[in-house]
């Protein structure tokens, strides 16, 4: 019995001790615990908020920009994840209306001043005036092209807030230009002229023409810089898009082709129009300044240049208004506030210089067009130059209309009609003048 009792004394210490080193050890692997034991405040998981952002111009080279930008916006905003979706140029617009019909919209999306008012009438884009207003760099935005943006919306709301303003170049080979005895071209003979006599059958082309997507538009504006109007309609109320002078224009411009051109220039866009002269095989294209990018990763400095396209009938520099790209939020954001603050870190100053830097083209930001690099860009000094000629002006295209790109648009096929010999410069304008009119009548009996 003795024994008994011992033993079961033992077995009630030692069940003891067990129970106490269990309490111990399970405090001491407790987390809750330590950081209570630590004083320490107990930090629940972060959470992100997700938005969806549309690169509207998915180039190889802003796709990897923009990952690059929004790497840095997540780290200093770690409460949002921006989820990137790149579309191809030629079918973001379609793949934009595509989403307002299935009702599956980015938050925010790059969107250029031309679709500002097809989207605004569609109802989907949200007005930025709250947020611009208080914005603490809203001052530092161009007033002229702020405005500009206005006018595109029928209730003068501020729809989209832009980034990066273009103007209309000509890219041209000095090196060629030089061994053939040229100058860079200042007038339209010149342009023609250079065309012909830097033609080499077997090595390269005097010129390269955009002949597919965004052919329209490209033609327009080469048309108002070579007539030198600066009204789209004319005091009779008409579109000047058929004018005798465009109409003559046109004839000689599509008629270099495949006498001064590629052949394949009748279907391509600007990618291959821009490799057709990284590669050599063409003197000079029409694009903007936002292909700097390409041509200096292609080509030696003193192999590209860049100019203003020639000057008007007029003696005047005539570029279109409102070439401008930017980003807007849509309707349908359940997080605009986290919309807005990715929208305006890719429109601050900081970031616009960094990204205009990079593409070639010039910020809208007051500041950043004072940085040092603007000064250093020889295509930007070229339109610093002209702005400051004092014969420098820009034609104002109508695109308040609900269908004004689309309208634009609608010559790309008719060009390669007039330039495979289906179709006349007459009948193309005058149809096209046509389609501008109903449009801009049907607009004003609506207001």
């Amino acid at each position: 019995m003795r024994g008994y009792r011992s033993t079961t004394g033992a077995g009630r210490y030692f069940i003891l001790l067990l129970a106490v080193l269990g309490m111990l050890f399970g405090a001491g692997c407790s987390s809750v615990d330590l950081a209570a034991t630590n004083n320490a405040p107990v930090e629940p998981p972060a959470k992100k908020t997700t938005i969806v952002f549309w690169n509207e111009n998915a180039a190889a080279d802003r796709t990897a920009y923009y990952k690059e930008l929004i790497a840095q916006f997540e780290q200093e905003n770690p409460d949002i994840h921006v989820e990137y979706v790149g579309l191809p140029k030629k079918s973001a617009r379609l793949k934009i209306n595509t989403a307002i019909a299935t009702h599956d919209l980015p938050d925010v999306c790059g969107l250029q001043s031309a679709w500002i008012a097809e989207f605004y009438h569609q109802d989907v884009l949200l007005n930025l005036d709250p947020w611009f207003q208080a914005w603490s760099e809203h001052d530092d935005m161009m007033p002229a092209v702020i405005e500009g943006n206005r006018r595109m919306a029928a209730d003068g709301g501020l729809y989209q807030l832009p980034n990066t303003m273009s103007m209309e170049t000509l890219w041209y080979r000095p090196d060629w230009f030089a061994a053939a005895g040229l100058g860079e071209p200042q007038t339209w003979e010149d342009f023609f002229t250079a065309a012909a006599r830097l033609n080499a059958p077997g090595s390269h082309y005097g010129f390269s023409i955009r002949g597919g997507d965004g052919a329209g538009m490209q033609l327009m504006r080469a048309m108002f810089a070579y007539s030198g109007y600066r009204d789209f309609f004319g005091s009779d109320g008409r579109c000047r898009i058929d004018d005798p002078l465009h109409i003559a224009f046109v004839k000689r411009y599509l008629g270099l082709y495949r006498k001064y051109t590629p052949t394949a220039d009748i279907t391509n866009g600007y990618q291959e129009m821009i490799e057709e002269f990284d590669q050599g095989k063409a003197a000079m294209i029409q694009h903007n300044i936002g292909s700097y990018g390409s041509h200096t990763r292609a080509l030696r400095p003193e192999s590209y240049a860049g100019a203003m396209l020639p000057l008007s009938r007029e003696g005047t520099y005539v570029q279109e208004a409102n070439n401008v790209d930017g980003y807007s939020i849509f309707k349908s954001s359940q997080h605009p506030e986290e919309a807005w603050r990715f929208l305006k870190f890719l429109c601050s100053a900081r970031v616009q210089s960094w990204w205009n830097e990079r593409i070639g083209q010039m910020p809208v930001s007051e500041q950043a067009n004072h940085e040092k690099w603007v000064g250093k860009r020889q295509h930007l000094q070229v339109v610093q130059q002209a702005m400051d000629s004092g014969r420098f002006y820009f034609y104002q295209p109508p695109m308040y209309l609900p269908d004004y790109r689309q309208i634009v648009d609608s010559a790309d096929n008719d060009i390669e009609q007039v330039m495979l010999g289906k179709l006349s410069v007459e009948d193309f304008l005058h149809g096209w003048a046509e389609r501008f009119n109903q449009a801009e009548q049907a607009y004003r009996a609506a207001q």
